[in-house]
């Protein structure tokens, strides 16, 4: 008689993969090759034959290894008066009592089980796991298959091993033949219950049903291509602030080097064409022509700002002066726009200084959302690589992660901390650059980075701030924090830090980042007639006296005979620098001076009656209105300067007054002037305002004359006095009918409602005047164009 008995553990498993390699055809060759070392020590046909003890009367026929599963098929022959059972009964008390342990393991042994079923002896691609999933056929074809319980399973398949659980098949699905699936907690119990279990017949007495039910076993692999995907996504706790850390970690580790190394080549001018000693010998090289036009156009410009800066001569030298203290360096240049503090700044003071970074705020003001300013802040210190979209999309997670868990992870960034990377970024830059000149054989080699730096106020670099507190109404946080970085190089003498604002509110805004520290100021204003007559006069001249070939040429300023209109004109016009250079130009192409500045006048009265006075698009972003505005135009076309409280007064300016007089004074319609404290005013408090810049004044003068235009503004202005004046006599009525209602008209009340009467009066006497004074300049609309 016949029988099989499977001997798992005589092969390692790992060697699965050899199986699944393109070269690999057959177990056939292995096979071969093991009955070629059978004789080896430990060979696994050895192992199986040591398995089955000499005094076992049974005859072995065949060994089947099987490579995929560990194991191999012995077939064997016995007396028919001895039972399959107590041959396999017999053979495990012999492997317990003399364990037979396989080469590749010394922890494992070998085991062996008998065959109930009908093996499927096959090479696919199915490897052993823990996992079986066992299929009831019928035993007769046409009959229905009895779906064994869990109880039934148990009992068959405990002997192989301990089972982890027992799924049957759902209730409702509709997937034959029938299943359940069997977890076994080793792959080696799973493999030997597959191969002495599968064709076994489950009969009546097991449960199999009447006609009995075979089982059809295979393996069932667990489905991890995607598990690491479901754990991640089903722990973000976890997982969103960890994936936080480590972008961050990166970002700092790489990143942050390189934008370091943009930063200081930005400052240093490393990668600037134009300091490249192969093109300045290029440039020198170029054709003659062009140099003496280009010498000629330079010397044309610098001739008249050379005596601007003459007369500020004395700003230029304490700028330097302060420069080379070792106090902390925080310097305010203020004035108005188009007074040269730029030019003052950067071409006269810091005149052949190295390492100069200059941040001009307007594009990082004006720049719309954060995206945007991130990029424009960056662009401003050489900042790169930038990821400003980054911004927006991890914002986008994070909305997404706090839906889902109820809270912030924390993985987007603000536009505050953002700015607070690249300025820390700079920052550092700035103090490598400080030190990059510092050698080991310097006298003061032995003092640590801060007191070198403080000891050598020359070695460090200038941060030119430009444009400060453009456009800050709008928002500060832009300023706040480079305020706060100006202060943080100041003190930890990193770098000296000059701010050019126009704004003389600028203290306020300062004051919050060096509380304790006096700011070192530097007002300009306009020039003097004297000397923006002389400005003028040199800049007509510089084209015949800078050329070599013109001596003996009489200059423009001794043969023009209309320059002796050019007091006149200049007195109208102002010391406004940028003015005085347009006239300059406009006298250069042969215009008389009258008639520059008339051009002059007639332009910037343009540009105050579309920006101020017209109703635009824009109309709903401005923070005034086309009658406030015109009332300040009003006054200040017949006054030099107007009360600053005589304004707040007056019903125009009833509500939102000194905001609308700031945001008016941004705009550079007028400029608000402070007490200094010597004239009776406290200090810094607003006294007077002015004209935005000399040459208003005309332009105001040429607006009021206009009797057309200034007919229709006094209209809509007096058309919002009356639409304010019956609204305020609406609110006094309303509450008039409030007290009316009450019983009896208590005497406390009596002084309320003589009080909102006089108010209702006043405001009424108020809309007759002004519907008069309308009526009037209505009938002047309909008679004149």
């Amino acid at each position: 008689m016949f029988d099989l008995t499977p001997c798992v553990d005589v092969l390692p498993l790992k060697l699965n993969f050899v199986l699944g390699l393109p070269f690999y055809k057959s177990e056939k060759s292995l096979t071969q090759l093991l009955n070629r070392y059978q004789n080896a020590v430990k060979s696994p046909l050895t192992l199986t034959e040591q398995a089955i003890p000499k005094t076992l009367p049974i005859k072995v026929l065949e060994i089947l290894p099987r490579l995929r599963e560990g194991g191999a098929f012995v077939k064997f022959s016995h007396d028919p008066q001895l039972q399959a059972t107590e041959v396999e009964k017999t053979l495990q008390q012999f492997l317990k009592k003399n364990p037979v342990k396989p080469w590749f393991n010394p922890f494992l042994r070998v085991s062996a089980f008998l065959v109930h079923g009908k093996p499927w002896v096959e090479d696919l691609n199915r490897f052993p796991c823990t996992k079986l999933k066992v299929e009831f056929v019928p035993a007769t074809p046409g009959q229905p298959a009895t779906e064994l319980a869990q109880e039934p399973l148990y009992s068959l398949f405990r002997r192989y091993g301990k089972l982890v659980d027992i799924l049957p098949q759902p209730p409702d699905s509709k997937e034959v033949p029938r299943y359940a699936y069997l977890n076994f907690t080793k792959v080696r119990q799973a493999i030997m219950a597959k191969n002495c279990m599968h064709g076994y017949t489950v009969s009546l007495q097991e449960g199999g049903g009447n006609a009995g039910t075979i089982l059809k076993l295979g393996y069932e692999l667990k489905k991890q291509s995607h598990w690491l995907r479901d754990w991640l996504m089903s722990h973000p706790r976890i997982v969103i602030p960890a994936v936080a850390a480590v972008f961050a970690a990166i970002t700092v580790a790489v990143f942050d080097p390189i934008r370091t190394f943009f930063i200081k080549g930005h400052i240093t001018h490393s990668f600037n064409i134009s300091d490249n000693k192969a093109y300045k010998w290029i440039r020198s090289q170029a054709t003659k022509a062009n140099d003496i036009l280009s010498f000629r156009r330079r010397n044309t410009e610098d001739a008249g700002l050379r005596v601007i800066w003459d007369d500020r001569k004395d700003d230029i030298e304490q700028i330097r002066t302060w420069l080379i203290e070792t106090a902390d360096t925080f310097i305010v240049v203020q004035g108005p726009r188009g007074s040269g503090k730029r030019e003052l700044v950067l071409d006269q003071a810091l005149k052949g200084r190295k390492n100069n970074l200059v941040i001009d705020c307007k594009p990082i003001q004006e720049a719309r959302g954060d995206s945007a300013t991130i990029k424009a802040a960056a662009l401003e210190v050489g900042y790169r690589p930038v990821f400003s979209w980054m911004n927006s999309m991890s914002s986008l997670v994070d909305l997404a992660a706090q839906g889902t868990l109820g809270a912030k992870t924390g993985f987007s960034e603000t536009l505050d901390t953002q700015l607070d990377k690249i300025w820390q970024n700079t920052s550092t830059a700035l103090k490598a650059i400080a030190l990059g000149a510092r050698k080991k054989d310097d006298k003061d080699a032995d003092l640590n980075a801060d007191e070198y730096l403080e000891a050598h106020p020359e070695r460090r670099p200038v941060v030119i701030i430009d444009n400060f507190l453009h456009k800050c109404q709008e928002s500060s946080l832009v300023y706040d924090k480079i305020a706060k970085w100006g202060a943080s190089l100041t003190t930890a003498n990193i770098a000296h830090v000059i701010f050019l604002t126009n704004d003389v509110s600028f203290s306020k805004a300062l004051g919050k980042a060096l509380p304790d520290r006096v700011l070192r100021q530097i007002s300009l204003g306009d020039c003097s007639t004297e000397v923006a007559r002389r400005f003028v006069i040199n800049h007509l001249d510089a084209d015949v006296a800078d050329n070599p070939g013109n001596e003996g040429k009489a200059l423009p300023s001794e043969h023009r005979k209309d320059l002796g209109e050019l007091d006149e004109c200049i007195e109208t016009l102002g010391g406004r620098l940028t003015d005085l250079e347009f006239l300059a130009r406009r006298i250069k192409g042969g215009e008389t001076p009258k008639k520059a500045v008339r051009e002059i006048i007639e332009q910037s009265a343009s540009e105050i009656l579309k920006i101020f006075l017209l109703d635009t698009d824009d109309r709903a972003t401005r923070a005034w209105s086309p009658q406030q505005a015109w009332l300040l135009i009003k006054q200040l076309s017949t006054h030099a300067s107007i009360r600053y409280n005589e304004i707040l007064l007056s019903d125009t300016y009833k509500s939102s007054g000194e905001p609308i007089l700031q945001a008016l004074e941004q705009a550079e319609l007028i400029s608000i002037v402070s007490g200094s404290g010597n004239d009776g005013a406290a200090s810094g408090r607003p006294r007077a305002i002015k004209p935005g810049k000399p040459v208003y004044t005309a332009a105001f003068r040429l607006l009021t004359e206009d009797r057309v235009l200034a007919a229709r503004l006094d209209l809509n202005m007096l058309q919002e006095l009356v639409k304010n004046e019956a609204e305020g006599i609406a609110k006094c009525e309303e509450e008039l009918r409030v007290l009316a209602k009450l019983s009896g008209q208590p005497a406390e009340v009596s002084g309320r409602v003589k009080w909102l009467l006089g108010k209702v009066w006043t405001g009424q006497q108020k809309v007759e005047k002004y519907e008069r004074e309308s009526a009037v300049l209505k009938k002047m609309l309909q008679e004149e164009f």
